[in-house]
């Protein structure tokens, strides 16, 4: 029986790439192949649960929604299916976003082909979390002065730039979110905001489009899971 896997990245020499690594491979079946975040989250949207790939491979450098907040958003709304960043960077802060956000493994685009498939068998059948050797000796850098120097463990991130689903809502519109959080009704949230109920609505479909949700349950499920409440 075949695994299903996907991949989402911008860039096209990308994409052919890896389909050339994973077409190798028989007992490998690609659901798709994506353009951008955007682009995933819709493929995903207008599959049936047993068509949905059951890994999928999250490049962190894209346009519009970048992996770590596709991660974010997939992981709640498609809680079974197993993401690993491809990625060409290694750096500290992106291992802990992505480790946050929710990845299952990290593993660099120069991998070849039989260390892809071993990264989807580790994944599945072993619960494991594949990573580069270079990402491991650095997630185990990261765990090591997290525990020696727990004081110091944020300083370096204080001019990060947002990376997290935060980065793609306006002020106003987190504003409202917290609000729908919190089990507000539209008109209530205009009352508290000194804002219109027009406005608000046009708060909610933003938020909505932004964050490819369709249900009040969805947003609140992305929040706890995201800790923003």
């Amino acid at each position: 029986m075949s695994v299903r896997i996907a991949l989402v990245d911008d860039n096209r020499i990308n994409r052919n790439t890896f389909a050339g690594k994973v077409q190798t491979f028989d007992d490998l079946e690609v659901s798709f192949i994506a353009e951008n975040g955007d682009n995933c989250l819709s493929m995903l949207k207008d599959l049936s649960p047993d068509r949905r790939p059951e890994v999928l491979f999250v490049d962190l450098e894209m346009p519009n929604l970048n992996g770590i907040q596709l991660i974010q958003i997939a992981r709640v709304l498609y809680p079974a299916i197993h993401y690993i960043v491809l990625t060409v960077f290694d750096d500290d802060e992106r291992i802990f976003e992505a480790i946050r956000a929710g990845a299952k493994g990290y593993l660099l685009k120069d991998e070849n082909a039989i260390s892809l498939h071993n990264a989807i068998t580790n994944c599945l059948d072993q619960g494991g979390a594949p990573m580069s050797p270079s990402i491991a000796r650095k997630a185990l850098e990261l765990l090591s002065k997290a525990s020696l120097a727990p004081a110091e463990s944020g300083r370096g991130n204080r001019d990060t730039p947002k990376t997290g689903l935060e980065g793609l809502l306006s002020d106003r519109e987190k504003e409202v979110l917290q609000y729908t959080v919190k089990g507000y009704a539209p008109r209530q949230i205009a009352e508290e905001l000194y804002i219109s109920l027009f406005t608000v609505r046009k708060h909610i479909a933003n938020i909505y489009e932004k964050l490819h949700v369709n249900s009040n349950s969805q947003i609140i499920n992305l929040a706890y899971k995201n800790k923003w409440i």
